[in-house]
């Protein structure tokens, strides 16, 4: 199996508009999800790093496309949180268009790393960024994050639950995931590194 020292990791560039976007011949994972649902600290946990990225006081910070070098074998990108309230309009309208710029080329895009709340069902704008992964024809994966918030009694209810809601095919694959305690990270490295 291919390896990957993710302790070897650095911040390439922000790109604020698709003529900045990144093209390279290495994999790009690419990581989604709302403002608040803990990407950062998913993306922390992933690199052993406290605070590799930045974790925002408020969310919806990530306005931006950030891309960070991995070992020199891949990039993690990082698209910014969405469904934040407290977003102007002008602000949703620019994420929207910088998003489609994105998804519109699929070499972008390796793996998709979606990442909801274990606690809660999706949203519609999660079913929406599902589908913008699904349309790519790429592989993505969806990280349950907050599992340490949860029952263990409602671990396997609630992964039935974010299936369901984003129309999962039965091949993806869903991780429940800790930021906080570790637990599911082992095994989203192991879908990562398959790209190598």
């Amino acid at each position: 199996m291919a390896s990957l020292n993710v302790n070897k990791a650095e911040f390439v560039k922000s790109a604020a508009a698709p003529a900045q976007f990144i093209r390279s011949a290495l994999p790009g994972v690419v990581f989604a999800g709302k403002s608040n649902v803990g990407k950062s600290s998913v993306l922390n946990r992933l690199l052993n790093r406290k605070n590799f990225a930045r974790v925002g006081a408020s969310p919806g910070k990530t306005i931006h496309v950030n891309y960070f070098l991995i070992d020199e074998k891949l990039y993690f990108v990082d698209l910014p949180g969405y469904g934040y309230a407290k977003v102007s309009q002008s602000e949703r309208t620019r994420w929207a268009k910088l998003m489609e710029s994105f998804f519109s080329d699929t070499e972008r895009i390796d793996l998709g790393v979606m990442i909801v709340d274990a606690r809660h069902k999706p949203t519609a704008d999660d079913v929406t960024m599902a589908e913008w992964f699904k349309a790519s024809g790429k592989p993505f994966v969806i990280v349950a994050n907050k599992l340490d918030k949860l029952k263990k009694s409602e671990i396997e209810p609630n992964l039935q639950r974010i299936r369901e809601t984003l129309s999962l095919l039965d091949e993806t694959v869903v991780i429940p995931f800790s930021a906080e305690k570790g637990a599911g990270r082992e095994a989203l490295l192991a879908e990562i590194v398959k790209l190598l």
